[in-house]
């Protein structure tokens, strides 16, 4: 049965691929997006959760009073879920969306000590703002969740001179964990989450097309969100590296294939998720909060465990180019 569940979830992909104009890499996605997630060589903790744990499984039984939390995208989807469990479980939730309307809805709609933000991730200026206002709060960041993003935009768009999904998945939380670094180093043992995609394997041949980011020579809408979900990664493990020696981990995410506003673009027929929203925030509770996840950092997760990546997650010369390349989009 899982098996015909999994072929469905790949033929679907490919119809979406066709729709859009790019269905080669939605099938080189779709091949490591379904079943069991291989695990990676070498010595890592492993839980017992699994594809179909929830955000409250995973968070079951933990205290989390005392914690801060700051979690981008916080009014549908992963972002709501995820807001909603740990502020259930104790923490402080910082919680930002694209308008104060809509940050205002979604901290007032749940149980727990959350705080609403506006963050506008195509708006430097924005970013900047939100930023200020959190680290005037003087309170350390226990764990800063980098989960807004926009998928397969089906013409190009641009943001500042680059193509949107990398401006808004990748630059804008790049501005954003740089200006909040200091204040997750101040905590005890800070985490960062920053949600990818099994999509990343969409990503061009090369990883990152550092002479194509505004997609004047080319643009496929699944490849171009393959990329920005690889430079979520790079950006991962970057931040591993850099914040080893500070107490911090910083780990990428793929959730799963779920029913969020994230496939607003594409029509009911062209879209297959395998997994329930609850089921889908998991993995990033996981990595924000669980005891393990404090042992894992520069890993890609998947299904509340390390899984096995493109190599080119685990490139740090590309890692290194792309922060370089990242410090200087976001300078302005």
């Amino acid at each position: 049965m899982a098996d015909k569940i999994f072929g469905e979830l790949s033929r679907r992909r490919f119809l979406q691929g066709l729709a859009l104009g790019s269905a080669a890499p939605v099938l080189r996605a779709a091949d490591h997006c379904t079943g069991p997630q291989p695990r990676p060589p070498g010595d890592l903790p492993y839980s017992d959760f699994g594809q179909d744990s929830t955000a409250g499984e995973v968070t079951r039984g933990l205290d989390l009073a005392g914690l801060r939390v700051v979690i981008t995208g916080c009014n549908s989807g992963l972002g709501y879920e995820s807001m909603r469990v740990l502020a259930e479980r104790g923490a402080q939730v910082i919680g930002t969306a694209r308008t104060r309307e809509k940050a205002h809805q979604a901290c007032a709609s749940i149980a727990g000590d959350t705080i609403p933000l506006v963050l506008e991730l195509t708006d430097q200026a924005s970013i900047r703002t939100c930023a200020a206002a959190i680290n005037a709060m003087a309170e350390p960041i226990d764990v800063l969740m980098c989960n807004a993003g926009i998928m397969a935009l089906p013409e190009l768009e641009l943001v500042n001179g680059v193509e949107k999904q990398f401006a808004v998945n990748h630059l804008g939380h790049f501005l954003f964990t740089s200006l909040l670094q200091d204040a997750v180093v101040e905590a005890p043992a800070g985490r960062i989450v920053i949600l990818s995609s099994c999509a990343h394997f969409s990503a061009p041949s090369m990883g990152i097309d550092f002479d194509n980011l505004d997609g004047a020579a080319s643009y496929a809408p699944w490849t171009a969100y393959g990329q920005s979900k690889l430079a979520n990664g790079l950006h991962a493990l970057a931040l591993s590296r850099r914040l080893a020696g500070k107490g911090v981990v910083a780990n990428a995410v793929h959730p799963g294939v779920i029913g969020t506003n994230l496939w607003r673009q594409l029509p009911p027929k062209d879209r297959a998720y395998d997994k329930s929203t609850p089921e889908g925030a998991a993995t990033q509770c996981y990595a924000a909060v669980h005891p393990l996840a404090a042992k894992i950092s520069g890993q890609y997760l998947a299904d509340c465990n390390p899984a096995l990546a493109n190599p080119l997650m685990y490139d740090r010369a590309l890692a290194d180019r792309l922060w370089a390349v990242s410090e200087e989009l976001t300078s302005g």
